[in-house]
């Protein structure tokens, strides 16, 4: 079970890089061309842990172009703003590896 973690933990980091770049990539092009349309919406996680789902959020607001505003952890729920309009796929792509590493 440790070293399941472990894995996951390193996923997480890797896949946590990969999309700031990528984020970093899509905010420059968006602020050269001004199509910027920001937008707030809420996602549902899957994660019951306070600690996941906080570690969720950090990661949402470490990417550019987005923003953890507000955490519910009762109701598992992320209130998030972004600079364009985004699915929630697209916003969370690494709460599996959170969910693996911490739950």
């Amino acid at each position: 079970m440790f070293i399941t973690r472990i894995f996951y933990g390193i996923a997480y980091f890797i896949v946590l890089i990969i999309e700031i770049i990528k984020a970093e990539l899509d905010v420059a092009t968006r602020v050269l061309n001004g199509k910027v349309e920001p937008v707030v919406f809420e996602i549902k996680t899957e994660l019951k842990r306070p600690i996941s789902q906080t570690i969720l959020a950090n990661s949402i607001t470490l990417t550019p172009g987005t923003l953890s505003i507000d955490l519910d952890s009762e109701n598992c729920i992320i209130k998030v703003a972004t600079i364009s309009p985004r699915s929630a796929g697209e916003v969370i792509p690494f709460e599996p590896y959170i969910k693996g590493m911490l739950e």
